[in-house]
């Protein structure tokens, strides 16, 4: 038998080759993602062990992992080197002596103390020790001892993908505790979901919202859904159209920083927008989703899966480059963007492809400016670094894209959707390409989704106040 395959093999001790004395021992070193997994699958979330700044004002000053995550160490040793296979438990006693804090190594030792030839049961002592020698736990495990002799194949613990929606929405409203609120036209709030939507940005101190439309719609449903609109202006208009033409008119008069899309059909609200001139900036109007994603390192934006159906060869410049600004006010100093098709080679039967070459060239001629442009790239080597070298690409955005570029809207809102609803992706989106930012939302987006938006439009209209009059600020 190779090397290879012995290595994958687990073999136990059985109760008749044990002796008094005999002992084994497992290392293992605490990480954040060890605190996280047990606190998943346990459910204990006590903040000592998940908050830091809570940690900090305990007893212990500073996060701790779970106890039982170092008897769950005993429970592996057990269970796989010593006795391993066919070991049960009968009892296991434990004494926690010291904290383990992230980054502390633990040696985990039992040692044969008993033996009851009656029923093969052991007694082991149990000791777990930190890098510095000083006792974290012991305790006394009862276990009835395998009595059949085994070889297995070892088997590979599961892979768990830890990820939480919570943190990645504390940390994207962290980027704007510094900002103050601007006004924001919320265009015809008139569902819950849209009204509760830009209450809560208010209330994180993203925006002052200003409610456009049927008023005593607006406050019939508040009413209902128990949204308390006490000091919060509303401008009545008889219907959406009306309270569109109205945010649009506040927009060019300086009266508002940024719109915030309510229960209204979205060419409704761009529109109105286009109408007016004084809105324009002499490029294409894009919409832009920004995503954490369970399975991928980094935000990821998508252009265009909500505007531009089948956007020209120039319109996807002004689409990329509406990207690019953006990432770059979201903190990404050079962003790199893949350009998607369906292949990562110029096909003359794939218009796309044809596209991405152009639009790569473009970047080189400075048409595009301020990141790093490739394509076109399937989505597998866009955003896996392994698809790429099987692929054998060269590439410095393959597996690291901060933006993905679609050839249309169709395939981009179906990435959008299947990101959000079979990757678990948590979503958000934004116009650009107008004067103000437009927070654009959907009808089944989330209270989360919704005030995310906000952040991304708050962030977009700061950056924009160096380039305009200061009557409004």
């Amino acid at each position: 038998m190779n090397a290879q395959l012995e290595a994958e093999l687990i073999e136990n001790h059985t109760f008749f080759e044990i002796k008094i004395g005999q002992s084994a021992r497992l290392l293992r070193t605490l990480s954040v993602e060890d605190i996280s997994a047990f606190a998943a699958v346990s459910g204990d979330t006590n903040p000592a062990h998940l908050n830091p700044k809570y940690a900090n004002d305990t007893l212990f000053h500073g996060v701790i992992a779970h106890g039982m995550w170092s008897g769950a160490l005993i429970s592996a040793l057990l269970g796989t080197q010593f006795p391993g296979p066919g070991t049960i438990y009968k009892d296991q006693a434990l004494h926690f002596i010291k904290p383990v804090r992230i980054g502390d190594t633990l040696t985990v030792t039992v040692t044969v103390t008993g033996m009851n030839t009656v029923d093969k049961s052991l007694e082991l002592d149990c000791q777990v020790l930190n890098q510095r020698g000083e006792r974290v736990l012991s305790g006394v495990a009862k276990v009835l001892a395998p009595t059949t002799k085994v070889r297995l194949p070892r088997v590979q613990a599961p892979q768990i993908q830890l990820f939480d929606p919570q943190a990645r929405f504390r940390d994207l409203m962290a980027m704007g505790e510094q900002l103050e609120a601007v006004r924001c036209a919320v265009v015809h709030p008139c569902d819950e979901g849209s009204l509760s939507g830009a209450m809560d940005a208010a209330r994180f101190g993203l925006i002052v919202p200003v409610l456009i439309g049927p008023e005593l719609r607006i406050r019939s449903m508040a009413s209902e859904a128990g949204i308390d609109l006490t000091g919060i202006e509303v401008i009545h208009q008889p219907h959406s159209h009306a309270a569109a033409e109205k945010a649009a008119d506040m927009a060019a008069n300086w009266e508002v920083e940024m719109v915030m899309k309510g229960s209204l059909h979205t060419d409704e609200l761009i529109r109105a927008i286009l109408s007016k001139p004084a809105l324009r900036t002499g490029r294409r109007m894009s919409h832009v989703f920004r995503f954490d994603i369970p399975l991928y390192h980094k935000p990821l934006l998508i252009t265009d899966a909500a505007l531009n159906i089948r956007p020209s060869l120039q319109e996807k410049v002004d689409i990329i480059q509406n990207a690019i600004d953006f990432a770059r006010v979201m903190g990404v100093a050079v962003p790199k963007v893949a350009i998607l098709s369906a292949v990562e080679t110029v096909n003359p039967n794939i218009p796309s492809t044809l596209d991405a070459a152009a639009l790569c060239k473009m970047a080189d001629r400075g048409q595009i400016t301020g990141g790093v442009l490739d394509g076109p790239l399937a989505f597998d080597n866009a955003i896996s670094m392994h698809a790429a070298q099987i692929k054998h690409i060269e590439s410095e955005v393959a597996g690291h894209a901060d933006i993905m570029a679609v050839p249309d809207l169709e395939s981009g809102n179906m990435l959008a959707k299947q990101l959000e609803y079979l990757a678990g992706a948590s979503g958000s989106g934004i116009v650009l390409g107008a004067r103000v930012p437009i927070a654009l939302t959907s009808r089944a987006d989330g209270p989360s989704n919704r005030v995310a938006s906000a952040l991304l439009s708050l962030l977009v209209a700061h950056n924009n106040r160096r380039d305009r009059p200061r009557s409004i600020l």
